[in-house]
């Protein structure tokens, strides 16, 4: 009996003890709490809590406290700082964007300038120094030396093509034109300048092949063997394309006088609101660095052919006004509309292009160390194309339909009469030259300070790209594949195996990092990495081994891509 009294106390005593130890506790934590002003919102209350306790929990519920809270609750920026330094990079490179992207264009619309006061000063003299030289060089007795040299050919082609096109474009009546197209209604017109704008791509993209075809058809070396159907053929398919051409732009220009002469504006209301429907075409897409090249080029390219169209409609609307100077403020506030309409579509596209791609506004001086490279280039003494051929593949701005209209309008509108008329079309043209003359001076100095600045100084002297040969290494890197492949077949245990590495994620993925700033793919150059750097940058974005990367085509160089080059799976 007297065991189990004492073991009953005992436990009662115990039990005593843990209640103690427990109302310690809560009491802490009730103390704990009210030092730290911690507020609890919308607690379960306890069954055996104090009047005080409900009475704090009620008072946590009043909407005071609420508004209270929402109007003294803070937040510390600095816990995401990578994250909010990489939105402040991109508001910074958006608004560098319009500064870099104007410093492109006017170099490229100065190397359009060049390329097309080529086609008007420097282009007949070479003409006539290649034709002194195939008449009087038979006379001298130099039989067994070549009549021609390879560039001299090929100017004797470009002048003839020229002479050829501009008698063909004196059958075409401009006023016809201009009142064919000025009866159709506005939608028509609406639809056929878009259509014109594409036509005008694919005319440049096929016109550049049939005259390098047409340049090295007439130029090839003898001792080859013959796989062509002849220079005349050639040269009539080069007269045809630069004839239609040449026509097109003028339907372009005639739509354009059209929407210029318009009484409500509505037809030039539209065709620039159709620049605005292009921000929406190109914003929203996937571009890489390639790819904004191909698209800065086309801008560059498209701005000075709207220049010139302009140009085209002045001159044509002071002619029917009797060259009257008033009517050309009549004109100036449309052609400022046009082009400021222009330049903010172009910086607007490429300022969100740059940010939703990550592509820093460095690029733009990459860009101009390419142009100024094909400049630079085609000046050394083992330069294997000239300069304008190489603007029109990189832009895919062909200077010759360009000047062909431009010189069918001005003699159509210019009455030249007097031999003081003559002097003055002399002192003009004499002019030009100078002004070529000072334009080539001042832009080799420019590439030359681009190039030097890019460190492209060596790649000057590098052997031009060979296509065949190029074409020979994929041929046999895939017939090598192709041997390779059956001694590589595996059994079906082995692929499951190797499935199931592929699968398996690296275990280094799975680690956390510390927070840094988001490297972008722009900050590496533009240029073709080395064979082994170019393994370890797939491999470091694939996870996979070198062997597996055979079938993978490697990024071309920025001084490959011409205007029409796919880059990716589409051309921009």
């Amino acid at each position: 009996m007297a065991d189990s009294l004492s073991s009953g106390i005992g436990e009662e005593q115990e039990k005593e003890k843990e209640d103690k130890e427990k109302g310690g506790k809560a009491a802490k934590t009730e103390k704990n709490e009210e030092k730290d002003g911690v507020t609890e919102t919308l607690g379960f209350h306890d069954k055996n809590g104090g009047s005080k306790s409900r009475k704090r929990n009620l008072s946590d519920l009043s909407l005071v406290r609420f508004i209270t809270t929402e109007l003294t609750r803070g937040y510390f920026l600095e816990h995401n700082e990578a994250k909010y330094t990489e939105r402040r990079e991109r508001v910074y490179t958006c608004l560098r964007i319009p500064k870099e992207l104007e410093k492109l264009m006017t170099f490229g619309f100065f190397l359009c300038l060049d390329a097309f006061l080529y086609v008007f000063t420097l282009l007949p003299l070479r003409v006539i120094l290649a034709l002194l030289r195939l008449i009087t060089l038979p006379c001298c007795g130099l039989s067994g030396s070549r009549l021609l040299q390879p560039a001299q050919v090929c100017d004797v082609l470009k002048g003839f093509i020229m002479v050829l096109c501009y008698s063909m474009m004196s059958y075409v009546d401009y006023s016809m034109m201009y009142h064919l197209i000025r009866g159709q209604s506005v939608i028509k017109l609406y639809i056929i300048y878009n259509m014109l704008e594409v036509a005008d791509r694919l005319f440049s993209s096929f016109g550049q092949d049939i005259l390098d075809a047409l340049y090295w058809t007439a130029t090839e070396p003898k001792e080859k063997k013959r796989a062509h159907i002849g220079v005349i053929p050639h040269f009539l398919m080069a007269v045809l394309y630069v004839f239609l051409h040449a026509i097109l732009i003028m339907v372009q220009a005639t739509t354009l006088n059209v929407a210029f002469n318009s009484h409500n504006k509505s037809l030039l209301t539209i065709m620039m609101s159709n620049n605005f429907v292009e921000i929406k075409g190109s914003v929203f897409k996937k571009f890489e660095k390639n790819n904004l090249f191909q698209m800065s080029n086309s801008d560059i390219k498209e701005r000075f052919t709207n220049y010139i169209l302009l140009l085209i409609v002045c001159l044509r609307n002071m002619e029917q006004f009797s060259w009257n100077p008033d009517h050309l403020w009549v004109l100036f506030p449309d052609v400022i509309m046009v082009i400021a309409s222009e330049v903010a579509v172009d910086v607007v596209k490429h300022a969100f292009i740059t940010k939703f791609n990550d592509i820093s506004a460095d690029v733009y001086g990459e860009y101009r160390a390419s142009l100024a490279f094909d400049l630079v280039s085609s000046r050394q003494k083992n330069a294997y194309t000239d300069y304008s051929d190489s603007v029109s593949r990189r832009m895919g701005f062909i200077p010759l339909p360009l000047a062909l209209l431009l010189i069918r309008v001005v003699t159509s509108s210019v009455k030249i009469q007097g031999s003081l008329s003559f002097m003055c079309v002399l002192l003009f043209y004499l002019g030009m030259i100078t002004l070529k003359v000072l334009n080539s001076i001042v832009l080799l100095g420019t590439s030359c300070v681009f190039v030097k600045a890019a460190n492209m100084e060596e790649k000057l002297f590098d052997p031009p790209p060979s296509v065949v040969s190029s074409r020979a290494n994929s041929r046999a890197h895939r017939t090598k594949h192709d041997s390779t492949s059956p001694q590589q077949e595996p059994s079906a245990d082995k692929t499951k195996i190797s499935l199931a590495a592929d699968s398996s994620p690296p275990a280094n993925m799975t680690e956390s990092s510390a927070p840094t700033l988001p490297m972008s793919d722009s900050d590496t150059f533009l240029t073709t990495p080395d064979e082994g750097d170019e393994d370890k940058i797939i491999n470091a974005n694939t996870g996979l081994e070198g062997d597996r990367l055979e079938h993978r085509t490697p990024k071309k160089d920025l001084l490959e891509i011409d205007r029409f080059t796919i880059c990716g799976n589409r051309i921009d």
